[in-house]
């Protein structure tokens, strides 16, 4: 029943897109390139889901196909927009004409040309955006540098730094030069810690075998942390043979990020130390509002700490802390965060604009906020899923600096 509801939707889409077409040109070559081009983008993704049995991470290059034919439903989106708000605004005239006894003509072809043109306009945005995000945007790697301040932050740790990324999700990765460039961005940093916040793979710990001598080359001077994300349980993955081979795959990606040197917090914590002062940093399993893993365990996690100690917290789901940290009676001084990826596509020009389609999602969507005296950073990834492509919401690394606030004597 879903799928025949999606198919009844995309007709209906796909229908008053063509009005748009043919209502700027009658040509038939139009008609035909139209109907072509639609054609052959359906038959590409069946044949690609019914018959190609290739896990996706060893040709993502297949991306491509759905970032394509992504792009062109959003194109047509806004075109059967426009023209389905002319038909309602044209069939509301003629009720309103009928009931008040007004025999007038609501069809104005010279309208209907108007607004076609308009929305043929408007849809050249989305479809240049999103050609350029899968062209160039996916690389356009960007290092977001902040400065926080704590009373309560140990002396010693006045100055330290630390790296966060997110969401690498390797499965998706094609170009080697690429990966190699982001991940020694991330080395570049010469920061105290390095931590990431989840999803390292798509589906399977497998994903991981092309790329798992680059992340073993990241080294920092207290080392590099790590936590799961929804992805790395296995869950979208549809072919297991049985649940043991699921959970077995959770155990490779653990040990894997071993062997890498990665130390992964599962509802645990660490103390970092410096000058026989320290700070704790605590790490969850997923945990996410909706249909969403609820594996997180913060009080599991934090057992042993106390509220008078410095903490950052890692959690994948910025929804974790909306739920469980920005009002609880125990603070947590940094919770950092990933998850949303800013749905990869959005416009942020800072002190004028930041919309994003991640923000009808997520109250939290990307980068810092402060509520309660608590600070929360989403991180919009590094990698890719789906889409394969960014656009105004960049693959990005954030460097974060804790400064010890100082008393005004003045």
């Amino acid at each position: 029943m879903r799928w025949v509801l999606i198919i009844l939707l995309y007709l209906f889409i796909d229908f008053y897109a063509y009005q748009a077409f043919r209502t700027l040109s009658k040509s038939s070559f139009t008609a035909y390139l139209y109907i072509a081009v639609s054609l052959i983008l359906i038959i590409a993704v069946m044949y690609d889901l019914i018959y190609v049995t290739e896990p996706i991470y060893k040709r993502p290059s297949r991306f491509i196909l759905y970032g394509i034919v992504l792009t062109v439903m959003m194109t047509k989106i806004v075109l059967s927009l426009g023209m389905l708000a002319e038909d309602g605004y044209r069939i509301g005239v003629a009720v309103f004409k009928k009931i008040s006894g007004t025999p007038t003509e609501t069809f104005m072809p010279s309208r209907r040309r108007f607004v076609a043109t308009m929305a043929l306009g408007l849809a050249a945005l989305p479809f240049s955006t999103m050609i350029y995000g899968m062209i160039r945007g996916r690389y356009n790697f960007k290092v977001l540098k902040y400065e926080l301040e704590f009373d309560d932050l140990p002396e010693a740790f006045d100055g330290y730094t630390l790296t966060q990324f997110s969401d690498l999700h390797v499965g998706s990765w094609d170009n080697e030069e690429e990966f190699n460039y982001a991940i020694d961005l991330v080395n570049q940093q010469e920061s105290d810690v390095i931590l990431f916040t989840g999803d390292l793979v798509n589906d399977v710990a497998d994903e991981l075998s092309r790329w798992k001598d680059t992340l073993s080359t990241l080294k920092a001077k207290d080392g590099v942390y790590s936590v799961l994300g929804n992805h790395d349980y296995g869950d979208y993955h549809k072919h297991w043979v049985d649940q043991y081979e699921k959970e077995e795959n959770l155990n490779k990606l653990k040990r894997i990020q071993a062997e890498m040197g990665w130390k992964l917090l599962n509802n645990e914590h660490v103390w970092l130390e410096k000058d026989n002062q320290r700070i704790a940093l605590v790490g969850v399993e997923n945990w996410g509002n909706g249909n969403f893993k609820k594996a997180g365990d913060l009080d599991k996690a934090s057992r042993g700490v106390k509220d008078s100690d410095f903490k950052i917290l890692m959690s994948h789901d910025p929804t974790h802390w909306e739920s469980h940290v920005r009002d609880n009676p125990i603070t947590y001084h940094i919770t950092l965060s990933g998850h949303t990826h800013g749905m990869q596509y959005g416009i942020e020009i800072p002190g004028f604009v930041r919309w994003s389609p991640s923000q009808f999602r997520y109250e939290h969507w990307a980068g810092l906020y402060r509520e309660n005296k608590r600070y929360l950073n989403v991180n919009r990834g590094l990698g890719f899923l789906g889409y394969p492509g960014r656009f105004g919401v960049w693959p990005e690394v954030t460097v974060i600096k804790l400064k010890k606030k100082r008393q005004d004597n003045s």
